[in-house]
């Protein structure tokens, strides 16, 4: 069944969100303790940047990319100002977090996704195999997060206890 972008847009539901991908909708991997854990620490790293930075940090947060593609970063930070409920225009840092049940191949088109669309920063972590992603010209595992814009450092140790 298709569905609209106003349909969608007002429906909430009863589990888990989806995400929208050209009139269909795309059920996400259930969070699990360790999805979720790394999900809080990540997004409390960048709301302690708050009394610094004009920073807007977001979970789970629905993002228009185009007409008919909303997808839902599992943390996200504007920098500057605010953003609207369903932001049109790029995050700074956009974050994906593995669970067990994610397809690869589906994570890193969603990753591509954020790239081309102007995310600066996209990353992914597996809370699993503790180990961190960047995505420019596809993955490449890093030793750390780095946002020079905010002046700001993460390493494994800080993510993973």
């Amino acid at each position: 069944m298709v569905t609209s972008v106003e349909e969608y847009l007002r429906t909430s539901f009863p589990d888990l969100d989806r995400e929208y991908r050209d009139g269909e909708l795309v059920e996400r991997s259930l969070p699990d303790y360790p999805h979720s854990r790394t999900q809080a620490i990540l997004g409390s790293t960048f709301a302690a940047l708050r009394d610094r930075f004009p920073l807007f940090t977001c979970i789970g947060l629905r993002l228009k990319l185009r007409a008919r593609l909303i997808l839902i970063a599992d943390v996200c930070a504007f920098l500057g100002s605010e953003p609207c409920s369903v932001p049109e225009t790029p995050p700074l840092v956009a974050i994906e977090i593995l669970s067990q049940d994610d397809r690869m191949a589906a994570v890193r088109e969603k990753l591509e996704e954020y790239r081309a669309w102007g995310v600066q920063h996209v990353w992914l972590v597996d809370p699993y195999q503790r180990r961190l992603y960047t995505c420019d010209a596809g993955l490449a595992e890093v030793g750390s997060f780095r946002v020079p814009e905010l002046d700001l450092d993460i390493t494994p140790a800080e993510i993973f206890e």
